[in-house]
């Protein structure tokens, strides 16, 4: 059986740590964008999560940490 050196599986470690971080990232973006939708669709944050059985506080959280940025009105024409 040949083991790597811990070396090379630290580093292997932290590559995939990596990866599966901005796999993460992406993720919770299209959660938010999903999200913004069911908002939009049922008229409230409140209702979504009522649909969800989440808290309303959990679902604002979500789309605010992870939605599209609000527009800047100092740079929107």
């Amino acid at each position: 059986m040949d083991t790597k050196p811990w070396r090379e599986r630290v580093r292997l470690e932290d590559e995939l740590l990596e990866q599966l971080q901005a796999q993460i990232s992406q993720a919770a973006k299209r959660r938010a964008a999903a999200l913004v939708e069911g908002v939009a669709e049922l008229g409230s944050v409140y209702k979504l999560a009522q649909e969800l059985g989440k808290s309303w506080t959990a679902i604002d959280n979500a789309i605010k940490k992870n939605g599209p940025a609000p527009s800047d009105p100092t740079t929107t024409p």
